[in-house]
């Protein structure tokens, strides 16, 4: 990965002083260790006349599938190959743009003490990338950097292979820009735009992101006609976090049209008085849901399946409807948990008598879990290996074969939508899997459709009206009682 730095310069103002500017001597040749490799700065030419400063960063492909954990362009998780033989240690990227901020940190901020005059002028610059992925090609180059102050963006597509011209071209430009800059400005250009090109990052993105780009952007993204698409890609189109960098930057347009400080104008707000309502968490509004759907179903005796440390349990007992409440956990010490939570031993007679807390695994029938009104398995089926389904499947559905039956479970879709999630990860590292919305509607009608339930299907949470609900609830009701004829014979075949 390759990137040089020229100027020029007259003896009044020789353009060694690129050296300064940068905090790097041109007589040295100097290394810099990074998270993912290397980063050498050196000088091919400096004098009076013309001075170059080159950043060559060595990606050590290694770390970089170590620290990523295969996540991100290149490094796919079912592509082992993929994570090592990639054209990160070639083109342009996110890579680069760290390194110059741990490189250059001084001349990106525009501090120079030994001459802070050149510092916050602008000079003349050619800068020069040689290999830099282009997610838009040549046109979206010169429209990222057209309108920042340069007399010259020079974006040349490579060809795939120049001894077969008719393989067209690659997704990758030669980049030279010409003007007179601020170094700073030029950097922090940059800095922003190398992966927003790219259009892709290989760390995650969190909200802290939001601030960097901000300080980058300072003095030219506000007013940038392709801001939306800068913003959004170099946030990896994290939308809450892309909305709240585009009201910033509005406000930061708004202040210098009118020639004010943002704080001046950003003071709607009593920031002493809490006016904005507290979201309600996801697991309250799953509970509610779940006892909704068993108020509805006139369910009075019911198995909660999976009950972990009592939270769904203990929300039961606050209804009086609920005469009868079994808690099932694999896990002694969840019921321990769950025990204290409750507060057992401390429990009114006629209160305790409502509630049992029972070791079991869901795999296995039960005879003990026969003849209930209702069954809930909250956020339990994610937590089994694939071939282990049908098991609970016959055990829940065939073998115990309560009235109603609830099934909870994440819905992937809905994923992208929390931003502190990486990429490519499930919401919990105890997941063996997690299911589209398409992929929970088939497999719950299949067992609908095996053990003579009918099915409906209910979002909890706010329903994104392009990726859904983050978690989907399945409501099974026994169907005819004359599907209750099938004899037992029957049904284990079927779930074998």
């Amino acid at each position: 990965m390759f990137l040089t730095i020229s100027t020029t310069g007259i003896p009044e103002r020789p353009a060694t002083d690129l050296g300064f500017l940068l905090h790097k001597h041109p007589d040295k040749a100097q290394a810099f260790s990074t998270s993912h490799g290397t980063a050498h700065v050196f000088y091919p030419e400096a004098s009076v006349e013309r001075c170059t400063a080159a950043l060559l960063l060595e990606v050590d492909a290694v770390a970089l599938v170590r620290r990523g954990k295969g996540k991100g362009r290149g490094g796919a998780p079912d592509a082992a190959l993929a994570q090592y033989v990639n054209d990160r240690p070639y083109a342009a990227s996110s890579l680069l743009s760290v390194a110059m901020s741990t490189v250059f940190k001084s001349a990106l901020r525009g501090v120079c003490r030994a001459l802070p005059e050149r510092a916050a002028a602008p000079m003349p610059l050619r800068i020069e990338v040689p290999a830099l992925p282009a997610r838009g090609g040549a046109e979206l180059v010169r429209k990222l950097f057209g309108p920042l102050g340069w007399t010259s963006v020079d974006a040349v597509a490579v060809p795939l292979d120049e001894r077969f011209p008719e393989w067209g071209d690659s997704r990758y430009v030669r980049l030279v820009l010409e003007g007179e800059l601020r170094l700073a400005d030029a950097l922090r250009q940059l800095y922003v735009l190398l992966p927003v090109l790219d259009d892709a990052k290989h760390y995650w993105v969190a909200p802290d992101e939001v601030d960097k780009l901000l300080r980058a952007g300072e003095g030219w993204l506000a007013g940038h006609p392709e801001q939306k698409l800068i913003t959004s890609r170099y946030l990896s189109r994290r939308w809450g976090l892309t909305r709240q960098a585009m009201q910033q930057l509005e406000m930061v347009r708004l202040a210098e049209s009118d020639d004010l400080d943002v704080e001046s104008i950003d003071n709607a707000v009593d920031e002493t008085t809490d006016t904005e309502e507290k979201p309600v968490p996801l697991a309250e509004q799953r509970r509610a849901a779940i006892l909704g759907a068993l108020r509805t179903a006139g369910a009075s005796r019911v198995l909660d399946l999976g009950c972990g440390q009592g939270q769904l349990v203990q929300a039961l007992l606050k209804d009086v409807s609920f005469t009868e409440i079994v808690g099932v956990d694999v896990s002694m010490r969840a019921l321990a948990i769950a025990s204290r939570r409750l507060k057992l031993e401390r429990m009114g007679e006629r209160q305790a008598g409502r509630v049992t807390l029972r070791q079991g695994s869901l795999t296995y029938t039960d005879k003990r879990l026969k003849g209930y009104d209702a069954a809930v398995l909250s956020e339990v089926v994610e937590h089994l290996d694939l071939p282990r389904l049908p098991a609970l499947e016959y055990a829940v559905f065939g073998s115990a074969r309560p009235r109603t039956v609830l099934v909870t479970t994440p819905n992937v879709e809905y994923n992208v939508r929390w931003e502190t999630l990486p990429a490519g990860h499930v919401r919990h590292g105890d997941h063996r899997f997690e299911w589209t919305r398409a992929e929970f509607r088939d497999w719950a009608g299949k067992v609908a459709r095996r053990h003579g339930y009918e099915v409906a299907f209910v979002p909890v949470g706010h329903d994104d009206p392009e990726v859904g609900p983050p978690t989907q609830m399945a409501v099974f009701m026994m169907a005819d009682s004359k599907n209750d004829s099938r004899n037992e014979n029957e049904k284990e075949a079927e779930a074998a």
